[in-house]
């Protein structure tokens, strides 16, 4: 996507309109109920030979109000593609045999979920497994012959009162008393947990019982790999004393699969995880995050020569996270995806370290939200299969030849997409008034953009706050500028993507001048032409939810607000959050007790008493990350000096509201129904 100068930005678009105009395109907008068409591909794979491309179609299941999941094959000789398996409910990993005759994946079965194998030829499936927990990171071993996998292990619970007296015959007791003495003892997502580990399993390709590998109460983590030869497998373990406190200490294990016994093959400061061995055997292949107690750490890419140790940091220089990696051809280069300035991108590096850009961009798979996303996959002759970035459609296959040329491989929505009108997404940048550092942003102007008139503003800010926004389809942005707004998304400081220094600017300091980079980007929009200057509103979720409570706190700019899933008072945050070892080791120069004022004076709950602006706080009732205990005191605060404000309950949601089809319209229904309340329409 080519980047606009903002002078230029308000011609640009008059010239698009013109063109539509000039064409007659008649198209209708999205609407609500559109979430519901939306589908898009994940998980590229290919066969051994490369000739096979197999991915999975999802796609929005509108009675059940989830996701759909079908692997499907791509025949790249033809260009032709055909579904493989359709009719399988939950769907959450699968693998290619390394002779391309079987398939492995996990489904849900009545019993929970079970591993199964897919008869290529037969077009038959089995199940292979009878397990208590789900299974996930399958591997094959090179013969075929044997299947590894984590999973969770329960660990037996504490009892501390043993002497309660057993109830009598027909009557009716309370439930015993729940005792917990675990580190995690819930998750976003999974609510109150069972105490556990995840362990490494081995399972005979024909099925059976599955032998657990992995020690008791060492848990394991990312991916498995076999060796060449088949007798060890790598994977990565946190073997400190209390791993739940070390966030950032997994090594490099190699089990043999003959003793049982495992060795420590890495044993950096810090986590080393995704082991990947070269195909010649030579190089084992990992991410590296060198732990220096930094709110924003990313992985590296590190090879390691198997026979003495050797060590090349081949990504040391990028200063971009990588994110995932595959061995390329005769074991000479590896390909590697990574972030940068909010896009997702595809470089190639050599043993050597030289690295070379990828003419590829990955995306679309965030479908809510306009999240730096994407995954990609290499042939046997070189090809790279990956998951393309539009700001007009969600996640599609295409092919990278070896030539360089590309190829398209699906049109998954095609079929209405080019029956509607969307917002147009356009890139500008504007210079920071705090020290002049460059913040980019994005813009999506209205369907069907009339130049001679006026729209309402939406600034919309992402969460992490250690994440990127960029020139991504997002569902959420497409259906407020749907119903008539301009919106628009940056990355201020803090943000992921624009290297160590810049994401670190807000170490141990967020919120703070992380709302000025923002405030700078509603400025310079608000000079533009077609925006409404009267009407301006803001939104965020996450930490775009505590930076827009904060902002409100700082400016009465903003004619409404509606604050998702935010932080609000740091002090009770840090102790009522599932991931609390984390966030007060890396999020807090301190202990809560020992730093009170400093977290205080960055809470949007110190603020508060400035605050007059509507506000609606929006939040999932199973929100373990930001709790939503975090919200109601916000909203009590609020209550309490009379101002506008209601608080929108998402039922059984956790941190990802939108996480089903029907919340995701929940979420921007209710957002866009807040700001229409408060529209000012002189």
């Amino acid at each position: 996507m080519k980047k606009v100068s903002f002078k230029s930005l308000a011609s640009w678009i008059s010239v698009c309109c013109m063109v539509f105009s000039a064409h007659g395109l008649e198209k209708s907008v999205l609407d609500y109920s559109d979430v519901f068409a939306l589908e898009y591909a994940s998980n590229p794979t290919f066969n051994r030979t490369g000739e096979t491309l197999y991915f999975v179609k999802r796609s929005m299941d509108k009675m059940r109000d989830s996701t759909r999941s079908e692997i499907w094959q791509y025949n790249i000789a033809d260009d032709s593609s055909t579904p493989v398996l359709t009719d399988i409910k939950g769907l959450s990993s699968f693998t290619v045999s390394p002779n391309g005759e079987h398939i492995a994946y996990v489904a849900l079965t009545e019993q929970g979920s079970q591993i199964f194998k897919y008869f290529i030829g037969a077009n038959r499936s089995v199940q292979l497994t009878q397990l208590d927990n789900t299974p996930y990171s399958l591997a094959w071993s090179p013969s075929g012959d044997k299947l590894a996998f984590l999973m969770r292990v329960e660990t037996q619970k504490s009892a501390i009162f043993t002497d309660m007296p057993s109830a009598p015959k027909g009557a009716t007791w309370s439930e015993p008393a729940k005792v917990i003495d675990a580190v995690q003892y819930r998750a976003d997502g999974g609510g109150y947990t069972t105490p556990s580990y995840s362990s490494v399993f081995l399972l005979r390709a024909e099925g059976g019982l599955a032998q657990q590998l992995g020690k008791p109460n060492v848990p394991h983590s990312s991916s498995l790999v076999f060796s060449n030869d088949g007798e060890f497998l790598y994977a990565s373990a946190n073997l400190a004393d209390t791993p739940a406190l070390v966030p950032f200490g997994e090594d490099i294990l190699r089990y043999n699969l003959e003793t049982g016994e495992y060795q420590a093959v890495t044993q950096r400061k810090g986590s080393e995880t995704a082991p990947k061995l070269s195909e010649d055997g030579k190089w084992l292949a990992f991410l590296y995050v060198e732990d220096e107690k930094l709110s924003y750490q990313f992985a590296e890419l590190v090879i390691q020569n198997v026979a003495n140790n050797e060590e090349r940091r081949l990504t040391l220089n990028l200063d971009r996270s990588i994110d995932a990696f595959f061995w390329g051809q005769n074991s000479q280069h590896l390909i590697f995806s990574y972030i940068d300035a909010g896009k997702t991108k595809l470089a190639k590096v050599m043993l050597n370290g030289d690295i070379i850009g990828l003419n590829a961009e990955l995306g679309g798979q965030s479908l809510g939200r306009p999240y730096t996303s994407g995954e990609f996959a290499i042939s046997a002759q070189g090809a790279i299969a990956y998951t393309s970035a539009s700001s007009q459609r969600p996640a599609e296959l295409e092919l990278l030849k070896p030539d360089g040329k590309t190829l398209p491989v699906t049109h998954l929505n095609d079929d209405w997409l080019t029956q509607k009108a969307l917002a147009d997404v356009q890139a500008f940048s504007v210079e920071s008034t705090i020290d002049g550092r460059q913040i980019d942003a994005w813009i999506a102007t209205p369907p069907n953009y009339d130049p001679t008139k006026q729209y309402p503003l939406i600034l919309e800010i992402h969460g992490g706050p250690h994440a990127a926004y960029g020139p991504q389809f997002s569902m959420e942005i497409q259906l407020m500028a749907a119903k008539g707004y301009v919106v628009v998304w940056s990355n201020p400081r803090g943000s992921s993507s624009y290297g160590k220094d810049f994401g670190n600017l807000i170490h141990h300091n967020y919120p703070s001048n992380d709302y000025q980079d923002l405030m700078d980007v509603v400025d310079v929009t608000l000079t533009q032409s077609f925006v409404d200057k009267n009407n301006v509103f803001i939104t965020g979720g996450s930490g775009g939810g505590t930076l827009t409570a904060w902002s409100i706190g700082k400016t009465k700019r903003f004619n409404a607000a509606v604050v998702a899933k935010p932080v609000i008072n740091w002090l009770s945050f840090a102790l009522t959050a599932d991931a609390y070892p984390y966030f007060t080791q890396y999020w807090m120069a301190k202990m809560p007790w020992e730093n009170q004022q400093v977290l205080w004076d960055h809470s949007p709950l110190s603020l508060v008493g400035n605050v007059t602006t509507p506000t609606m706080l929006l939040t999932g009732e199973a929100d373990y990350r930001t709790p939503i205990s975090e919200t109601e005191q916000f909203y009590q605060a609020l209550k309490l000096q009379n101002v506008e404000a209601v608080m929108v309950r998402i039922p059984g949601a956790g941190h990802g509201i939108a996480s089903r089809p029907s919340r995701l319209i929940q979420k921007v229904g209710n957002i866009i129904a807040w700001f229409e309340r408060y529209k000012r329409n002189e």
